[in-house]
């Protein structure tokens, strides 16, 4: 299951890379702005720079995905209250959510990203420090700030990795979801177009949103159906017990 659910992490970053180019399109071209016109009339020469932005980018939802993994293995006990399994049920109901938000039907979202504001207040300062971008170090710690943008799209994906209740995993997924994001924000020119236009297109959007949903469907059966027959096991184990006494 584990490698469905980081194929899963890849698709929301692919399909959700339109909302990453509305708040990352922006830092992009104010990376491009300081650098010389020779480097930034050349594809060839930008692409080490776009490569060392979103690398730091990656870094950055990687770290947070071991951050909350750890936080969620040490907590785990809050992920399975007796029979009823939390974790699995959180992480079905993030997956729902964000199939609706990426088939653009509610802005269901939009609460996570006005909380992460608040914290993004106290980075934002730091990445204004590292304007205009004229070095690779430069665009890497630009990367690694900017990787904490309150984005609705990566809060939830990493509410959905808490649920694995391992660091490791976590990180991996929020890995997954990184990389997912990248073919958009790397491509330039006619490439990045098509992209755009291919990821925007609503057919699409619908067929992802439906798909993710319906995997957060899978992912609230199979927790339910684990948790109730967990909870008929010990009810036999029970069983059993009287009648030996």
């Amino acid at each position: 299951m584990s490698e469905i659910n980081y194929l899963a992490a890849f698709l929301i970053g692919l399909l959700g890379s339109t909302h990453c180019i509305g708040m990352c399109g922006g830092i992009v071209g104010a990376l491009t702005m300081g650098l010389p016109e020779n480097v930034r009339q050349s594809s060839l020469k930008m692409l080490p720079y776009l490569l060392t932005y979103n690398a730091g980018r990656l870094i950055s939802y990687t770290f947070a995905g071991l951050i909350i993994g750890l936080m969620s293995a040490s907590a785990s006990r809050f992920f399975q209250v007796g029979s009823f399994p939390v974790g699995g049920i959180v992480g079905g109901l993030f997956m729902i959510a964000l199939g609706i938000y990426i088939a653009g039907w509610w802005q269901t979202l939009a609460p996570l990203e006005r909380l992460g504001g608040h914290f993004w207040r106290l980075i934002e300062p730091f990445g204004r420090r590292l304007m205009p971008v004229k070095t690779l170090p430069h665009a890497f710690s630009l990367g690694l700030l900017w990787g904490w943008l309150p984005c609705g799209l990566v809060y939830s994906t990493l509410a959905w990795s808490a649920t694995s209740g391992d660091a490791v995993k976590s990180a991996l997924l929020m890995l997954s979801f990184g990389a997912g994001t990248l073919p958009v924000l790397l491509a330039m020119g006619g490439l990045a177009e098509k992209l755009q236009k291919f990821t925007r297109n609503n057919k699409v959007r619908y067929v992802a949103g439906i798909l993710l949903i319906a995997f957060g469907a899978l992912i609230l059966t199979k927790a339910l159906s684990g948790g109730h027959q967990h909870h008929s096991m010990e009810t036999m184990g029970s069983d059993m017990t009287e009648m030996q006494h």
